[in-house]
């Protein structure tokens, strides 16, 4: 750990960020208990020393500067939809709200791109777009994270597969630096040669080296239809080994999910409906694909979902359900997108990663994943990205002391994650590495990446105040 000293928050300093934002600065028992943890509070809680909502650009340069000039730490924060303690202020000091920076600032729909604020939620941004007739095409699972939070993960979702994440989408934004200085980065361009990238640099960053201000994002014509198709399996090996196959016959899926059973039942439970068969002609389901397709005719989809029934059917599927109309197709998704709420509803205890695998070892990774939590006394749940190999596998129990829960966690992430290295994976594949997932980073990219990932955060935040001891860099 790299020793650092850290001030804490005086009146003094206080009174000035009230005079930079009058009535917008909270202290001690003014600041919600949901600011102290993000979705995953197993990575621990902490509280600001001060929590201030930021509306400009140049308000939260003021704040930034006084906190550099007195070694006090800062910390982002959206809506705290993450899932790695990325936004949690482990170490005190200053915590920005940028959920109050919402709007949609401006379409160019001669350049397909749109400025916004960091504070807009995705869900009010792919509303908005389709309006104009356009589609923002990353869609994480968690409608109502923002933008800003999206960016500083380089968050994915589901249709990724086809679409790519956040990053492909992202065309320039405005950063506040550590020191408290304002820079743009990128353009309203296609493509550069233009020095080294520091915009993808700060995209998935996750607010270690500077704050997202502002946003210009790439959109694309929205599709004019869209057609799913919830195909049950017996076993989960048969699930997952068809989407090679489908990816071989050049169909080109907007999204492409895999689940088990379990978790289906779990998340009809939490949205009160039935949606998934549970049997089919006496053979009983353990896993489901749903796919995804979308283009410029119907009849032209109509097509496509035959050839992959044909194929899904042919690699062993038990039936093909369509989901053709507005309703079903709510509905299949609806179960989908529930997925991790309704884990939480159930679960007293829970841990999760969401490593990334290449496609064609998705299932021999998912057979090794359920043969080692044999060994334990939590359940495994998994559900996950079968288009691009991204895995979300959740630990969950309601009868363990915390204590042995986090021990055996940690055994068993220990040996998940390695094979994950094995077969040439990677430690996260939307998420982010955060506060919970920084001691695995090293182990996949090894001392001289870290050593470079570490000067970079020293280059843009030599006092190391912008959320320590996330990521790659410890602090003591």
């Amino acid at each position: 750990m790299e020793a650092v000293h850290y001030n804490r928050v005086s009146p003094e300093l206080i009174e000035q960020f009230k005079k930079i934002v009058p009535g917008k600065v909270h202290t001690a028992e003014d600041i919600n208990e949901d600011y102290s943890h993000d979705e995953m509070p197993i990575y621990g809680k902490g509280y600001p020393d001060v929590l201030i909502e930021a509306t400009t650009t140049e308000d939260i340069a003021a704040i930034v500067k006084l906190c550099y000039e007195n070694n006090i730490v800062v910390i982002p924060r959206g809506a705290g939809t993450g899932l790695v303690g990325a936004a949690v202020a482990i170490h005190g000091g200053v915590m920005i709200d940028m959920t109050k920076m919402n709007k949609i600032l401006e379409y160019d729909l001669e350049n397909f791109v749109v400025r916004v604020e960091p504070g807009v939620l995705l869900n009010d941004l792919a509303e908005d777009a389709l309006k104009q007739g356009l589609l923002y095409p990353p869609d994480p699972g968690e409608k109502f994270a923002t933008l800003g939070g999206n960016v500083a993960t380089n968050a994915g979702g589901m249709r990724a597969v086809k679409y790519g994440t956040t990053r492909d989408y992202v065309r320039a934004m405005t950063v506040v630096l550590p020191t408290g200085e304002i820079i743009k980065l990128g353009a309203t361009v296609s493509k550069t040669s233009t020095g080294y990238s520091l915009i993808n640099l700060m995209i998935g960053s996750e607010g270690t080296l500077g704050i997202i201000t502002e946003l210009t994002l790439k959109l694309i014509p929205a599709p004019k239809e869209t057609i799913s198709l919830i195909i049950p399996f017996e076993n989960l090996e048969d699930c997952i080994s068809t989407v090679p196959k489908i990816f071989l016959h050049k169909l080109a899926p907007q999204a492409v999910e895999f689940m088990e059973k379990e978790i289906v039942l779990a998340s009809e439970r939490y949205i009160g409906r039935a949606v998934y068969p549970k049997e089919v002609e006496g053979v009983d389901i353990g896993a489901y694909l749903l796919l995804t397709f979308d283009g410029e005719s119907m009849e032209r989809l109509e097509e496509i979902t035959e050839q992959a029934a044909e194929i899904a059917l042919e690699a062993g599927a038990v039936d093909v359900l369509v989901a053709d109309t507005p309703t079903k197709k709510k509905d299949a998704w609806a179960a989908r997108s529930s997925f991790l709420e309704a884990i939480e509803a159930e679960t007293e205890l829970l841990d999760e990663c969401d490593v990334v695998v290449p496609v064609n070892k998705i299932a021999e990774y998912l057979k090794y994943v359920y043969k080692v939590r044999e060994n334990y006394d939590f359940t495994v749940k998994s559900f996950g990205h079968a288009g691009d190999g991204n895995l979300h596998i959740y630990t969950c129990s309601n009868d363990m002391e915390l204590e042995e829960f986090n021990k055996q966690v940690k055994g068993f992430f220990d040996d998940i994650y390695q094979k994950a290295a094995e077969f040439g994976g990677l430690l996260s594949g939307e998420h982010g590495i955060g506060y919970g997932k920084r001691d695995y980073l090293a182990s996949f990219s090894g001392d001289v990446v870290m050593r470079l990932m570490k000067g970079v955060k020293e280059t843009f935040d030599p006092k190391m105040i912008l959320n320590p001891g996330k990521v790659c860099y410890k602090v003591d």
